[in-house]
């Protein structure tokens, strides 16, 4: 995975090591967070209290005749100018140049990005060229993108990059349930699979010595406790939020696992750390069946099983599978379209686990045999728990 030098962390966060002091604790996160139904509506005014006049919004043309007639009716109620440019799907360089142009011209004073992940992540980049604030407002809650100060980048046919950081995160997080509530139960439960590492890679990190967050830095007691808080409302609240936005209804159980899935899992991967089921996770995309078919979230669920698989974690792995399997997340090779005896697809899956950069943080030496083995040992147990449970949480997601 290419990282972009435009803006290097470890410059930053590494430069009292060269002074021969150990490597530093860090800690990131967004300057504001605001969730609740219906805060689209107010987006204007938070835009107001921060002294900003004119938002260059990004959104999908289908986004701006939904929610973006809310957002744009409390813009202007504030007085809050905005000038639209539609987000087309990619967060490509080519892309993320043409909204430059376009809000570079209207002379925006922020950027007001509204949708999926990609769109999020792209909107980060056009703020960093433009020198503005980035105001992140997701329309699922499917990943951790919008508390985070990077993106992961894309050509313009959907292929992964690379990374690109930046040096401030997010101005503000608006994550309006009702929205959420809307959307495909899907989305959500993806959401959950990406969450659920956060606290898995974490320990990982903490525990090793030499193991670093995607700042170059050690992790601080902050952010696993808030990547442990995260696991611990997924296990509780994790089926229960499914029900609820199958039936489009915002409880108090969407609610927590939104915050789960958005807060608690961005700001702990950022400060927490990666490893190896974000690992596998990023192998998985190198397969095009499963790049094409699947979701972030659920290549991130299969990752996690093989990382506790590696760590010969077996009794916390089986947790973990069986609530992936509760809430439609898949388990085992074969519900990611995948078989146990092909050896190609395996040998990817292990060459691009290793070549991952932050695999060093995982306990010991890693080799790709070892990598397959654990693929395999959780696709083992992973068709056990699936048996005992069942699939139907999984099959009603694939004909929503």
């Amino acid at each position: 995975m290419k990282i972009s030098n435009t803006y290097l962390p470890h410059n930053f966060f590494l430069a009292s090591t060269d002074d021969g002091n150990p490597v530093p604790r860090a800690f990131v996160s967004p300057h504001r967070y605001v969730q609740g139904r219906g805060v689209h509506g107010s987006i204007g005014t938070y835009l107001h209290q921060l002294g900003l006049r004119h938002c260059g919004l990004m959104i999908s043309t289908r986004g701006a005749a939904h929610e973006g007639r809310t957002i744009v009716a409390g813009l202007e109620e504030r007085n809050v100018g905005h000038t639209l440019s539609a987000f087309n799907g990619e967060c490509s360089l080519e892309e993320v140049a043409e909204h430059v142009e376009v809000f570079r011209s209207a002379g925006v004073d922020c950027v007001l990005a509204v949708g999926g992940g990609k769109c999020i992540d792209a909107g980060k980049c056009v703020a960093f060229r433009l020198g503005v604030p980035v105001i992140s407002t997701p329309s699922l809650a499917s990943n951790d993108a919008p508390c985070s100060a990077l993106s992961v980048m894309y050509t313009p046919d959907g292929v992964s990059t690379g990374v690109e950081f930046f040096p401030e995160s997010p101005a503000v997080v608006v994550v309006d349930t009702a929205v959420i509530a809307q959307a495909p139960e899907r989305f959500l439960v993806a959401g959950m699979g990406d969450a659920m590492a956060t606290w898995y890679e974490a320990q990982v990190c903490l525990r090793n010595t030499a193991g670093v967050i995607s700042l170059g830095t050690r992790p601080t007691l902050a952010a696993a406790a808030i990547g442990q808080r995260c696991a611990e409302v997924l296990f509780q609240y994790g089926v229960t939020a499914a029900e609820e936005v199958r039936k489009q209804v915002t409880g108090d159980a969407l609610e927590d696992i939104v915050e789960a899935n958005t807060l608690l899992s961005g700001i702990g991967f950022e400060s927490g750390g990666l490893a190896g089921a974000h690992a596998v996770a990023q192998a998985y995309t190198a397969l095009p069946s499963v790049e094409h078919n699947f979701l972030h979230g659920e290549m991130v669920a299969m990752g996690t099983l093989t990382q506790l698989a590696m760590e010969g974690r077996g009794d916390e792995a089986e947790k973990v599978a069986t609530f992936f399997a509760r809430v439609g997340l898949p388990v085992h090779l074969g519900q990611i379209g995948l078989n146990r005896n092909e050896s190609s697809s395996l040998k990817v899956l292990a060459e691009g686990t290793m070549a991952f950069p932050y695999i060093g943080n995982m306990p010991g030496k890693l080799d790709e045999a070892q990598v397959i083995r654990a693929v395999l040992e959780a696709d083992t147990l992973g068709s056990d728990v699936a048996a005992r449970i069942g699939d139907a949480a999984y099959r009603r997601l694939r004909k929503a």
